[in-house]
């Protein structure tokens, strides 16, 4: 893909978020996305025409995350009041709630079947929730992190999450195996690449790290962004020629992935960008800021 392929283009502004947009979200085709904020709430639009098309209010703070199963047919999320919340789509109305952590939490992941939600939480830990148990016990927790798990990644047999403690750790649910790859600097995103050989790594020095999955080795950094002080999606775009982040000033960056040269940077919002979602095969980025935006951007 060439550079001239990567979407700058300001292509819709979706607001209605009151307070920072906190995440946004494509959903599995790319024809929605999702974003939660501060305001406590969910919202569905659908960016290619920038129309709002649902509000999902049930939570008690604010929303950190939000993701939702292949089939669009339930959502979850996850925020500031310590619960997991298992959404309907079509009827807006909350299945059930999983309480357990003992803090906030900032990240959930459904499972690729939708049957189990992984939710990374400030308790440091990782916990898995049967969707279709009546149970509100988590089935798994994973307590080895030394402090804050920010992010969690699945694939078929794995969760990976990446931690304040600087580690990036990978739990073979089969097996029952650990391994632990230390980066030295606090991780605040982790993302796959998708072809599910590498996980891009955001860390709190204002730079981002590529893993081999099966070695762990350091493939490369990027630079150039400022990340120090929010949590701040990364992500592959979607033939992983190139590696996208947001940054503290409003920025946002585009990196060749080989060579790590800044291949694209434009202005995209006023505040921090704290969120970037790149469309799963058309060439469209969804970013999210404290701003209270999330913009569209396309070639």
């Amino acid at each position: 893909m060439s550079v001239s392929e990567l979407p700058r283009k300001e292509a819709n502004v979706l607001k209605g978020h009151e307070g920072a947009v906190l995440a946004a979200r494509f959903n599995s085709d790319g024809n929605y996305c999702l974003s939660c904020g501060k305001d406590r709430t969910i919202r569905l639009w659908n960016p290619h025409r920038g129309i709002h098309i649902k509000t999902y209010k049930s939570h008690g703070r604010e929303v950190r995350d939000v993701h939702v199963t292949p089939d669009n047919s339930k959502l979850c999320s996850c925020g500031g009041d310590r619960q997991i919340f298992y959404w309907d789509v079509s009827t807006g109305r909350v299945i059930r709630k999983f309480r357990g952590h003992d803090g906030e939490v900032n990240a959930v992941k459904f499972n690729e079947y939708a049957s189990v939600v992984v939710s990374a939480g400030y308790d440091r830990s990782l916990r898995a929730w049967d969707c279709r148990s009546h149970s509100t016990e988590p089935i798994q927790i994973i307590d080895s992190f030394l402090d804050t798990v920010m992010s969690v990644c699945l694939t078929k047999t794995e969760i990976i999450g990446g931690s304040v403690d600087g580690t990036v750790r990978t739990f073979d649910i089969r097996i029952g195996r650990e391994i632990s790859d230390d980066l030295g600097q606090p991780v605040n995103c982790i993302s796959m690449s998708n072809d599910g050989n590498c996980i891009l790594a955001s860390c709190l020095d204002s730079t981002l790290r590529l893993l081999d999955r099966s070695t762990g080795e350091l493939l490369q950094e990027y630079k150039g962004h400022a990340c120090k002080a929010y949590k701040m999606d990364c992500c592959l775009t979607n033939t992983d020629a190139h590696v996208t982040s947001g940054s503290e000033d409003g920025s946002i960056f585009f990196w060749d992935l080989v060579d790590a040269s800044v291949v694209s940077k434009f202005q995209a919002h006023a505040s921090v960008v704290t969120s970037v979602s790149y469309h799963p095969k058309d060439n469209c980025l969804i970013t999210s800021s404290v701003d209270g935006t999330v913009r569209v951007w396309k070639t």
